[in-house]
């Protein structure tokens, strides 16, 4: 049994990395503060593509827009869940009839 597992241990050993490929420069993490704030990538139909060239022509028209959507938002949950705009109103206890 000794023998597979030394077999085993030499094949995971072994260097995959091709030749052509050299870290030798590289540094470690550069990228990764970029990676971890997220990108969001969007494809761009070729038909607007000459109103929005680039990335900083599509954030300013998003910029422009967001307001405008935030309030259709906002006036579109005020219609749907009334009850979250009613002010409850303190009701004065029953009095006894009889």
């Amino acid at each position: 049994m000794k023998r597979q597992a030394s077999r085993r241990h030499r094949k995971d050993e072994r260097d995959t990395m091709r030749p052509e490929y050299d870290f030798s420069a590289a540094v470690r993490g550069a990228t990764a503060a970029r990676y971890a704030q997220g990108a969001n990538i969007v494809v761009v139909d070729p038909e607007v593509l000459d109103v929005f060239p680039d990335g900083a022509t599509v954030n300013e028209a998003l910029r422009a827009l967001a307001p405008v959507l935030r309030h259709r938002r906002a006036a579109q949950r005020s219609v749907e869940a009334p009850d979250r705009l009613r002010i409850p109103v303190a009701r004065k206890p029953r009095q006894n009839q009889g």
